[in-house]
C-alpha cells in the first residue's frame, strides 16, 4: 500500500468523522436550546419547568464542552500522526531504552510514554467536566483528593493488568508468525473474560465501598424477583456512589459464580421498593434476553476483524510512512503498529455508532418489556421519570442525534411504550 494512499484515506476519515460529529453536536445544541422553555405536553403533569430547564442547560453544557474536546482530540490525533509526534516519541524512547534494556522494554516504554502523554492531555477536560460542569448542576460530590486518588488507582490498575497483557501480545506478534493476530485475539478474549470475574470482587472495591443490602424487606422482594427470573448471584450490594456523584444507577456484573447485583445508594434513597424492583427487573431483562452475551460476541467479532486487518497493515511500509512514522530498522515495529492502529481506526469505526446505538436501544425496549412482565410497569415508569429528572436527561433531544448516539431510547419513546402511572 502506497504511503500517499494511506495519508489521503486517513485525512478523509478524520475530516468526515470530525465534520459529522460537529454537525450533530450543533444540531443537538440548537434543538435543545429551542425547546428549553417548554415542557413537552406528555410530561407537563410530571416534570416541572425548572427541572426541564436544568436538564436542557446540563445537556447544552456537555454538548458545548464536547465541541471543544472533539476539536482538541482531532488536533492531537493529527499531531501524533501526520505532524510527526509519535515518530519523535518513538525515536526518543528507542534511543533511551533499547540499547540498555532490549526490545521488549523499549516497546513497553513506548506504550507507557504514549499513554502518560495522552492522559496528561485529557486531564484538564476531565477536571472541567467534574469540578465545573458536574459541580455547577449539583452532581459532583468528589473532592480533588478523591479525584487524584482515583486517577492514581486507575493508573496502577492499568499498569498492573495492561502491561503484562501487552507484553504477551508483543511476544505473540514476534513469535507466532503471520497468524499472530489470531493468537493475540485469543489471548485478549481470555483476558476480557477473566476481567469479568475479577472486576466485581477485586477491581471495583478499589474505588468504591460495597456493603450487603441491609433492608431485609427489599432484599426479600428482590430475591423473589431473581428467583422468578432464574438469576443467581453472589449477593446484593449497595455501592457508595454518593461519594462521587448524585447520579443513580443499578446494575449486575460478573460472570458465572462472580455475578452480583449492585445498587447505588443514591438509587435506594430516591426510589420506592416497587420502583427499585422494577429497575432491577429491567437489568435482569438484559440477562434473560442474553443481551450481555450478544454484545460481548459482537465485540469479540469486531476485535477479530480489526486484528486481522492490523495483521496485514503491520507488514506494509506505507502504513507507517503514510501516518507520519519512520519504521524501525534495528528494532521491532510491533508496538508502533499497535499504537498507529489505535490512532487511525476510530475515525472509521465512528460510522458504526448509529448501528450499534440502534441495537442497544432495541435491547433496552426488550428489557423494559421483560420488566413489565416481571414487575409493575407503572413502577418502572415512575422510576424512569425520577431517574431522568435526577440525572438531568433532556426530554427534547435532536431526533437525528438520538438515532446516531443514544444507547437508550429517549424518555418520550421509552415511556410511551410503558404503562402510565395513575
Amino acid at each position: 500500500m502506497e504511503a500517499s494512499t494511506v495519508s489521503w484515506l486517513f485525512v478523509a476519515g478524520v475530516v468526515a468523522a470530525y465534520g459529522v460529529r460537529t454537525w450533530l453536536a450543533w444540531r443537538q445544541i440548537r434543538h435543545v436550546a429551542a425547546n428549553r422553555q417548554s415542557v413537552p405536553a406528555a410530561f407537563a403533569a410530571t416534570v416541572t419547568g425548572d427541572a426541564h430547564r436544568k436538564a436542557a442547560d446540563y445537556t447544552l453544557a456537555h454538548a458545548r464542552m464536547g465541541l471543544i474536546t472533539g476539536a482538541l482530540a482531532t488536533a492531537v490525533l493529527i499531531g501524533w500522526t501526520l505532524l510527526g509526534g509519535l515518530d519523535a516519541l518513538n525515536s526518543a524512547v528507542r534511543a533511551a531504552v533499547q540499547p540498555r534494556f532490549g526490545d521488549l522494554a523499549y516497546q513497553l516504554a513506548l506504550f507507557a510514554a504514549f499513554a502518560l502523554i495522552g492522559t496528561a492531555i485529557d486531564l484538564p477536560a476531565s477536571w472541567i467536566q467534574t469540578f465545573h460542569i458536574e459541580a455547577r448542576f449539583g452532581f459532583n460530590r468528589m473532592t480533588p483528593a478523591t479525584w487524584l486518588a482515583d486517577l492514581a488507582k486507575g493508573a496502577a490498575v492499568a499498569a498492573g493488568l495492561g502491561l503484562p497483557l501487552l507484553a504477551l501480545v508483543l511476544w505473540i506478534m514476534d513469535a507466532a508468525g503471520s497468524l499472530w493476530w489470531l493468537w493475540a485475539w485469543t489471548a485478549w478474549v481470555l483476558f476480557v473474560l477473566l476481567m469479568q470475574v475479577l472486576y466485581p470482587t477485586v477491581i471495583a472495591p478499589l474505588f468504591n465501598r460495597f456493603e450487603p443490602l441491609a433492608n431485609a424487606a427489599l432484599a426479600e422482594r428482590v430475591g423473589a424477583l431473581m428467583a422468578r427470573c432464574g438469576f443467581r448471584s453472589r449477593g446484593l450490594f449497595v455501592m457508595d456512589g454518593s461519594r462521587r456523584s448524585a447520579h443513580a444507577n443499578a446494575y449486575f456484573t460478573g460472570l458465572g459464580g462472580s455475578k452480583r447485583v449492585v445498587f447505588y445508594d443514591t438509587l435506594l434513597q430516591r426510589l420506592t421498593p416497587g420502583e427499585v424492583e422494577a429497575v432491577l427487573a429491567h437489568e435482569l431483562g438484559h440477562f434473560k434476553r442474553r443481551h450481555v452475551h450478544k454484545q460481548m460476541a459482537g465485540q469479540f467479532a469486531l476485535a477479530l476483524a480489526g486484528l486481522a486487518l492490523l495483521g496485514w497493515l503491520s507488514g506494509q511500509a506505507g502504513f507507517y510512512a503514510g501516518l507520519g512514522v519512520t519504521p524501525n530498522a534495528a528494532a521491532p515495529n510491533d508496538a508502533l503498529a499497535l499504537i498507529l492502529f489505535s490512532l487511525a481506526l476510530p475515525p472509521f469505526t465512528f460510522f458504526l455508532t448509529p448501528l450499534l446505538s440502534q441495537l442497544s436501544r432495541r435491547h433496552e425496549f426488550e428489557a423494559d418489556a421483560f420488566a413489565c412482565a416481571q414487575a409493575d410497569g407503572r413502577d418502572l415508569s415512575r422510576a424512569l421519570l425520577k431517574l431522568h429528572e435526577d440525572n438531568a436527561a433532556t426530554l427534547t433531544p435532536d431526533p437525528l442525534y438520538v438515532r446516531f448516539y443514544y444507547s437508550h431510547p429517549p424518555a418520550s419513546e421509552r415511556l410511551a411504550a410503558l404503562p402510565q402511572p395513575a
